[in-house]
């Protein structure tokens, strides 16, 4: 066979060879086209099945009655003003207080003598420390409209001006649940609201300019608030527990102490704008506590009696706010204001104090907001002692723009303390002006915060005050002399 020959066949099984895989390509490009076609096509159905459910959904969100409507309105705005959900709220104050000479000195609202017995003073330009409070909150609503109300409160205070403080006064001042509008109390209970755990008393009220409450009921316990026993009738029921720890028991062995529990039952009854509050006190085996001097004993009961007016005007003679509240105590019950908070109180010892305060507007951009606080008390800590006291107060602002305000504060106290055999006695007066230039977001009355504030303050009193004890007469402390400092406080 010749080349010619051989070189045919070959051409012919090359160019068959071609041909079927071509085929075969043009076969797997024809299946591949079909898959994509196919997958395409399933994109295409799940995204009208996609379409088709936001079709159905939004149609059943249209389809929504107006009383669910309202009901989800409604739980918004619960949630947006903290009547439902979690909310926070603070107070605190922290400032420089310093003297001539360029150090820190002694300050506070109970920095006078009297303070040991309640005497307060103007706070503006007085106060060296720094005090904070973190309360933390959750309020519940649900199906049936009950209520719940659960906080917790945590406090902590100190006078360093270091940033990092190793004796922090750290605590938990509240924690305790409350609730309300509960279906099954009917009849006087029906807008009654049950609580327990520690807690400061829902109706406690104070003078702020002098850091001190007219009355402060506190512990840990359980109430019942807003009972209403007649039209005109309302009243608050409760019983809270305060702890006496470690006081001694034993003159031959003053290693010996014992512990009791101060409990403090009280009615507190509301008739319009006026207040009556009863309290009962009694410390099971607090008069076998040791006492300094011979001839008396503690008390291990007492009561309390309060009777306040909450005035919606200044006075009667214009717009504007006022308290005044008169209250007596005997045995326990002679600290009036920290009720059951002081188990060294005589069995003998009684007190009667008296507070007002009020606020109003003299101009359009001038407040004034005047207030007294006064008491006297007999056999308190001992036989035979007496402690009088009367504090005048007038804290007055100008508001200059609408981010700027000068306030001022004027505070007098006249003091005549008898601490009894062996203590010393002291009479006198003790003055105080201030001035603060303060910056807030934006001024308007006196509860407007936050605002930071300096402020200059020249304070006096007589030298004979000086031999009580205490910070007083102290190096550089003897009065005659100008402090000055910064300070912001905040609340909301």
């Amino acid at each position: 066979m010749n080349v010619a020959t051989f070189k045919a066949p070959l051409a012919i099984a090359i160019a068959a060879a071609g041909v079927a895989l071509a085929g075969t390509a043009a076969a797997q490009d024809a299946d591949l086209e079909r898959r994509l076609a196919e997958l395409e096509a399933r994109i295409a159905a799940a995204e009208q099945r996609a379409e088709a459910a936001e079709r159905r959904a939004t149609l059943a969100e249209t389809r929504l009655t107006s009383e669910e409507v309202e009901e989800r309105l409604a739980r918004v705005e619960r949630q947006a003003s903290g009547e439902e959900g979690f909310s926070f709220n603070v107070y605190a104050r922290s400032g420089l207080l310093l003297g001539e000479g360029r150090k820190s000195l002694p300050g506070g609202p109970y920095v006078t003598p009297s303070g040991a017995v309640g005497g307060a003073v103007g706070r503006l330009g007085n106060e060296p420390d720094t005090y904070a409070e973190a309360i933390f909150n959750y309020r519940m609503r649900f199906d049936n409209g009950a209520r719940a109300h659960y906080r917790t409160m945590l406090a902590d205070g100190t006078t360093t001006s270091n940033d990092w403080n190793g004796d922090s006064n750290l605590n938990v001042r509240q924690v305790y649940a409350e609730f309300s509008d509960l279906p099954s109390f009917t009849g006087a209970f029906e807008n009654a609201s049950i609580w327990a755990g520690k807690r400061f008393d829902r109706d406690n009220f104070d003078i702020h300019w002098l850091d001190s409450d007219f009355v402060f009921l506190a512990g840990t316990g359980a109430g019942i608030y807003d009972v209403q026993l007649a039209d005109s009738w309302r009243a608050n029921f409760s019983l809270y527990g305060r702890s006496f720890s470690d006081f001694p028991v034993s003159r031959e062995n003053p290693g010996l102490t014992d512990d009791t529990d101060s409990l403090i039952l009280t009615a507190n009854n509301y008739f319009g704008n006026w207040q009556w509050m009863v309290n009962g006190i009694s410390a099971a085996d607090n008069d076998e506590r040791v006492m300094e001097g011979e001839g008396y004993a503690a008390a291990d009961g007492g009561f309390q009696t309060m009777i306040a007016y909450h005035g919606d005007s200044f006075f009667g003679l214009g717009e504007g706010n006022f308290k005044v509240a008169l209250l007596h105590g005997q045995g326990l019950g002679a600290e009036v204001k920290g009720l059951g908070s002081n188990g060294e109180l005589t069995e003998d010892a009684t007190a009667t104090r008296v507070g007002v305060y009020g606020t109003t507007y003299l101009s359009s951009n001038w407040r004034i907001a005047p207030a007294l606080l006064a008491e006297t008390s007999e056999d308190r800590l001992a036989s035979g002692d007496r402690y009088e006291w009367a504090t005048l107060n007038l804290r007055l602002a100008n508001e200059i723009t609408e981010n700027f305000e000068l306030q001022y504060e004027g505070s007098y106290q006249y003091m005549d303390l008898d601490q009894g055999a062996g203590g010393n006695a002291v009479s006198g007066h003790w003055g105080k002006l201030t001035i603060a230039p303060t910056f807030k977001p934006q001024v308007g009355g006196f509860w407007q915060r936050p605002e930071i504030r300096a402020f200059a303050s020249y304070t006096d009193w007589n030298e004979e005050l000086n031999e009580f004890g205490g910070s007083f007469g102290d190096e550089g402390f003897t009065g005659g002399q100008w402090s000055f400092g910064v300070q912001t406080e905040v609340w909301f």
